[in-house]
């Protein structure tokens, strides 16, 4: 019987340590991909390999649906793309924390997030490719 490959985004794939978060925001790099803001740094943690943390402007969408319908497609969207790059990650034995920040001003269309998305993951896997002690 085949198995069936599993797209998941578990409690241990989540960023919630507040000292890692505030170490990503203090020390972290970053990048933009509009409407993405994208602060990434390498990490120590054992395991797991990639961990992600999501987030919505409250200054910017007063309604919590909206922020937390944008936080869903966000985490949707990452959840199918990013096994290339855990499996990158594997590869050259790096560990690395992710924090998207949506920066744009409407609920946009699960299309754009994809895409956007996909851009993002591709920019983090050539991150990976170079060698970390560049970036610390």
């Amino acid at each position: 019987m085949e198995q069936k490959q599993r797209y998941r985004f578990g409690k241990p794939d989540k960023l919630k340590s507040r000292k890692q978060i505030n170490s990503l925001f203090g020390t972290g790099k970053s990048f933009s991909t509009f409407p993405f803001k994208v602060i990434w740094m390498h990490t120590a943690e054992p395991y797991p390999v990639l961990q992600a943390g999501f987030t919505v402007s409250s200054r910017q969408f007063k309604k919590a649906v909206d922020r937390n319908r944008i936080k869903r497609l966000m985490r949707e969207a990452y959840r199918l793309q990013k096994k290339e790059l855990q499996e990158k990650l594997e590869v050259s034995k790096l560990r690395l924390a992710v924090f998207l920040i949506y920066v744009g001003n409407e609920v946009p269309e699960y299309e754009l997030v994809e895409k956007k998305t996909a851009s993002i993951i591709k920019r983090l896997i050539k991150i990976a490719d170079e060698d970390p002690a560049d970036h610390t």
